[in-house]
């Protein structure tokens, strides 16, 4: 659930004139001017050149063709692993393996991705992917200091998101949860909070997972989006930016199918489109979710989205995997719409 934050960050400089949803990647990051793309990505590392740029527009929609440790395959995967390029904590103990190959800057990071061979030609397909990991260090080029600053800085701080962390103080721990793994009806913690990998400091901070928050803290976020940029009367973007960040960027001719039980987008059927690191609506469900609904699960169980036409958001936090063991994810969006028809106003409804 960091990726929608790094998205909607993406659009703050969006709105400063730094950066524009088609420039080229390569503009913030050279090493992407020259990319080749897997002819057969599953099984070789067999490659052609790359005939499209890659940019900011496809890295916020998963179109840029990049993959992801979670799901590429082979011997490419070997290649992400071999590279460290592993935008992703677990536990302590996977952590201390994962970090002996991981960069430690998110410069290095996005330079040694630049050298993997792409899953699709760019603009081309949705695939999950380390876009958003990317874009945090485009964040970093295009606004002149840190990811982890801009964020406290334009964002944190303004929305008095004060339990928002890259790693989780020691007098702070006490309040972690621990995230837990069902095998089969058993459930055995994964990631202790008294010894979470979240209380260490990360390799690097990641665009696309990583951020510990309260549930408080993720609602400010969503409620800032629900309100058009402001909250408690700061205003941090503008409500076009806003509106733009949720609503579907996807290069022409892609579509979004969602990927069933793999984020909060688990609709697959329904017409889906993709906005700034977060899926969007486009069109109405029955007993569901408004046309321009925007949000983004994460892989412990724990998913989010805005629905603008009702004014309502809802953010649910639960830890384990995996994450589909229960259907939360379609259960609460129907028990919610319900909830706020029968009340007969869905002005400030929320859960």
């Amino acid at each position: 659930m960091t990726k929608p934050i790094t998205g909607m960050a993406a659009m703050m400089l969006v709105e400063d004139g730094r950066l524009n949803l088609d420039d080229p990647l390569s503009k913030y990051i050279p090493a992407f001017k020259t990319m080749t793309v897997a002819t057969s990505p599953d099984t070789s590392l067999a490659t052609r050149p790359a005939t499209t740029p890659i940019t900011i527009r496809m890295l916020l929609t998963h179109t840029a063709g990049l993959g992801y440790s979670i799901n590429v395959k082979g011997p490419l995967l070997k290649e992400y692993e071999q590279r460290g390029v592993l935008p992703m904590s677990v536990n302590a103990q996977m952590e201390t393996q994962m970090a002996k190959a991981r960069p430690t800057s998110l410069e290095d990071f996005a330079n040694r991705a630049a050298t993997l061979p792409l899953v699709a030609e760019p603009g081309t397909k949705w695939s999950y992917s380390i876009g958003l990991d990317v874009m945090g260090r485009v964040i970093e080029v295009a606004s002149g200091m840190s990811f982890e600053r801009f964020l406290q800085t334009r964002m944190f701080a303004p929305l008095k998101m004060s339990s928002t962390f890259f790693m989780v103080p020691q007098d702070q721990v006490k309040r972690l949860a621990t995230n837990y793994a069902f095998v089969g009806g058993n459930r055995t913690p994964l990631d202790p909070a008294a010894t979470s990998v979240f209380a260490e400091r990360p390799s690097f901070p990641y665009g696309g997972a990583g951020l510990v928050m309260s549930a408080r803290d993720y609602d400010r976020f969503l409620h800032m989006l629900q309100d058009g940029g402001t909250l408690d009367g700061v205003r941090v973007m503008k409500p076009e930016t806003v509106a733009l960040g949720m609503s579907n960027l996807m290069p022409k001719g892609v579509s979004f199918g969602g990927i069933g039980t793999g984020t909060g987008a688990a609709t697959v059927g329904n017409a889906m489109g993709f906005g700034a690191g977060g899926s969007v609506y486009l069109a109405d469900v029955p007993g569901g979710a408004s046309k321009g609904t925007y949000g983004w699960g994460g892989a412990a169980g724990t998913f989010a989205w805005v629905d603008p036409v009702r004014h309502v958001r809802s953010t649910v936090m639960v830890n384990y995997f995996p994450g589909e063991k229960w259907p939360l994810r379609k259960e609460v969006v129907g028990a919610l719409v319900a909830d706020v028809a029968r009340s007969g106003s869905a002005g400030g409804v929320r859960r």
